[in-house]
């Protein structure tokens, strides 16, 4: 039996941005808050107290296939909707790096739903297709205080047997360039040889 169709009907992937209202995240792809709890919780991080809840779509789309590697203190639930596998490569606080593939297949090993807990690094990949559309559920709720992006001396230093497979996920911030990339794909002259 076939997978179920799981895409929207034949909407552009510039559509569905616009029909969404997502605009481009910095970590990689698209994204919109769609919902933020009016209550908090106490907690320990800097600033004190966040939203209990809040959610977010994701997108990533042919021109812009990645999600670069950072980590959250919350956990977070992902929740597949629609389009082509999103692979998510995960990197735990002790260093055993995993991958989870998100998408419409279950019998190819694909889920529809998964958690990474508060700590753990994360980056995406949308190796095929024209896009990939999941959900995000954040508690407690996302703050950007909350969030750190990976740094080439942050993997390198704490998991170094991991660079070669994160590199490509790794933005390096001063320089404008993904491992040894631009920004638009091309080898940066620095890096290469």
């Amino acid at each position: 039996m076939p997978p179920a169709n799981l895409n929207p009907p034949t909407l552009s992937v510039p559509a569905l941005i616009e029909a969404l209202g997502l605009v481009a995240h910095d970590e990689g792809g698209y994204f919109r808050q769609l919902y933020q709890s009016d209550w908090t919780v106490p907690t320990d991080r800097e600033g004190g107290a966040r939203y209990g809840l809040n959610t977010i779509y994701y997108l990533l789309t042919a021109d812009s296939p990645k999600g670069h590697l950072h980590r959250n203190q919350s956990d977070i639930v992902h929740f597949f909707h629609a389009g082509s596998p999103l692979t998510y490569f995960l990197l735990s606080p002790e260093g055993q790096l995993s991958k989870v593939v998100m998408g419409p297949d279950p019998a190819q090993g694909q889920v529809f739903q998964m958690t990474v807990p508060g700590g753990y690094w994360k980056a995406s990949l949308l190796a095929s297709g024209d896009f990939g559309l999941i959900s995000e559920a954040v508690c407690p709720g996302f703050d950007y205080r909350d969030r750190e992006l990976a740094t080439p001396a942050t993997v390198r230093g704490a998991f170094p047997q991991h660079w070669g497979a994160l590199a490509p996920y790794v933005l390096d911030h001063a320089r404008d360039t993904v491992c040894g990339q631009t920004a638009s794909g091309q080898m940066d002259s620095r890096e290469a040889g």
